[in-house]
């Protein structure tokens, strides 16, 4: 799933290109990527990294994303500025946990790891090892969340995956390849619990049905009763997620 649409992924793209462009409306990092698949230029806002993503179909050139660009300005300013801050993890930074904001505690003189604490998650050890501590203790319980509520949801189904793993993506809360494997986004940990519900839910729906036709959606109502709210939280507050550590 890309997001919170119920549109296909972008594939068959080559690595982008970056670079800082003076706009009309001020400066702004400009991501060029070309893509096989692509049947004209097209704009978008990577909410992760902050940047303009301009694709570019095999026959099309520089020329033309810049006139998409400047034609676009407004848009793109407006967008760009609607994104939320960067949040850094650290000591004092708000980071959600299944929905609920936690409050990082550094506790330098303390044996362990990561653990939760009345609503603070406390990392232990050198400050210089919190981010990456923190992060690893974030993907473990996606892991173990994802897992657990994805082979829940494969009984209800009747299906089984090859594996679940969590992955740190730009575009997909979640996918489903061909030989069966379901990945999560681990941003999604961050989710609250009925956000995760729907993602896993349509994920697991996929091993049936590799497409978004009557029948796919059909099981996901059956797989879960969140999918509208679900959507739109994802399309309001999932860029929020991605902007953090």
């Amino acid at each position: 799933m890309r997001g919170a649409a119920r549109n296909g992924y972008l594939s068959g793209m080559e690595p982008s290109r970056s670079e800082v462009l003076a706009l009309p409306t001020g400066p702004a990092r400009i991501e060029w990527r070309r893509s096989a698949r692509a049947r004209r230029v097209s704009l978008r806002i990577d909410p992760r990294g902050g940047a303009v993503v301009v694709t570019l179909p095999p026959r099309a050139g520089r020329t033309a994303g810049l006139a998409l660009l400047k034609s676009h300005a407004a848009w793109v300013a407006e967008r760009l500025a609607a994104l939320p801050g960067p949040i850094a993890f650290a000591d004092g930074a708000l980071v959600p946990l299944h929905g609920v904001d936690h409050l990082v505690r550094h506790r330098p003189g303390m044996r362990g790891t990561v653990w939760v604490e009345a609503g603070e998650l406390h990392v232990a050890g050198d400050a210089a090892f919190l981010p990456r501590r923190l992060a690893d203790f974030l993907r473990a319980e996606a892991r173990r969340c994802f897992a657990a509520t994805a082979m829940e949801k494969a009984r209800a189904a009747g299906v089984e995956p090859r594996r679940v793993t969590v992955k740190d993506t730009r575009s997909r809360w979640g996918s489903c390849a061909a030989n069966r494997n379901l990945a999560f986004s681990w941003r999604l940990v961050m989710a609250p619990a009925f956000v995760q519900d729907y993602v896993t839910a349509h994920e697991v729906a996929h091993l049936r049905h590799m497409n978004h036709g009557p029948q796919f959606w059909d099981l996901v109502a059956r797989l879960t009763p969140h999918t509208d709210p679900a959507m739109a939280w994802l399309r309001t507050h999932g860029p929020r997620l991605l902007r953090i550590g």
